[in-house]
Parts: C-alpha cells; structure tokens; sequence
C-alpha cells in the first residue's frame, strides 16, 4: 500500500480510533510456493492494550497449513470508502473536466505473528474476549472448556491470536488538493449524500483542521 506523507494518520491515535471501530477484515496469509496467497474474510478483536488481535476459525478450514508454514499474516480492514468523480477535484485555475477522479478510503493494515491456540482452556478464554467485544450486553452462557453448551463444540475449532508487529495506516482524503478544493470536494459529499459519504466528509474536515491545528 502506497502511503504519500498527505494521506498518513496525523499521529497513533487516529488510526487506533478508526481501528477500535472496525472488526471486520481480511487476513492473508502466504500459501505453499508457487500458489496464490489466502485470503480469509474474518470477524476479529483488536486488543489496543495488547497490541494483538483474537479470532477463530473453524478446524477444516484450509489456512492452517498455511499459517502453520509461515506464520507471519497480514490483515488488512478497509472502510470508509467512496468514489469522487473528477469534477470535483479540479484545481481552482482548471475547467471541471480536467479534474482526475478518484478513490477515498480509509485503510489499516496489521502485519502480525499468528499464533495457533487449541489448548481448551486457552480457546475458551479466547472466545470469551471475542463475546465479550461483539456482545457486551451478554446474554449468551460463558464459554468454558467443559460446560455447555460451548464446550463439546470446542474441537470443531481452532483459536487464533495475531501478535501485532508492524501498522500501516493511510487516510485518502484528498490531502494534498488546496483547502478551497477539498472544502469543494466536502460540500460534493453533503450534497449526494450516498452510502459513507458522511464518514468520508467527517475524516476530510478532521484531517483539515488538524493540519491548520
């Protein structure tokens, strides 16, 4: 992912808040030499305090091999995202038809050390942090490695947990376009109002006031 210095998150925190919104992603994997790496669309938790990510997957699934041979994974979340249609970018001393369009996406990308976990004990425990983010009101019985009605269940499944070693994050908002033109490009978004266009304008008008901040 080409990050230029105009679309980097202003400091950590900002793509730890998106991320902290976020647990819905894609994890690639490498597969065995001369084949095409795997990719797994996958609900997940990031530990922010940890540095690290739970997840599980069922025990047929054909990853494991893969990540068993070269444990070191990328998961990749996307969101965010709309289309600008050219008009809308075009310098303030250009006719609108040469304005280029483009893409707006926020992305972050964790490369991590994926550590398998079939313990019981330690697979309960870790579906137990995964409920805990997705179903915070409760109502489901506690997973434990014995008990019902999760724990004849445990086998079908393997946990896992990404110890997270590296971040890439950008923030596609038309950053390096003058303000006038991404005031433009804002005012474009309220006006359609189409899916994630308010998301979209919302990262935009943060990113503006934190440069003139």
């Amino acid at each position: 992912m080409l990050i230029h210095p105009w679309d980097a998150p202003t400091d950590d925190a900002e793509w730890q808040d998106w991320l902290a919104g976020h647990d819905f992603g894609q994890l690639a994997v490498n597969g065995p030499p001369g084949a095409a790496p795997l990719v797994q669309p996958l609900h997940f938790a990031y530990d922010r305090a940890r540095r690290e990510v739970v997840t599980h997957l069922a025990r047929p699934n054909p990853i494991w091999p893969a990540l068993e041979a070269a444990p070191t994974v990328l998961l990749s979340v996307v969101d965010d995202y709309v289309f600008i249609p050219g008009p809308w970018q075009a310098a303030e001393e250009d006719p609108p038809e040469h304005g280029v369009p483009t893409s707006f996406y926020a992305a972050v990308q964790l490369t991590c050390t994926a550590h398998i976990v079939d313990d019981p004990q330690e697979k309960a425990a870790l579906l137990e942090r995964q409920v805990g983010h997705f179903q915070p009101e409760g109502g489901s019985a506690p997973v434990t490695a014995d008990g019902p009605p999760y724990g004849r269940q445990l086998p079908g499944i393997r946990g896992l947990r990404l110890e997270v070693a590296d971040v890439r994050a950008k923030f596609k908002y038309a950053g390096k376009r003058t303000e006038a033109v991404q005031q433009r490009i804002s005012a474009r978004l309220a006006e359609r109002d189409a899916p994630r266009d308010a998301q979209a304008r919302a990262h935009q008008q943060r990113r503006m006031g934190a440069r003139r901040g």
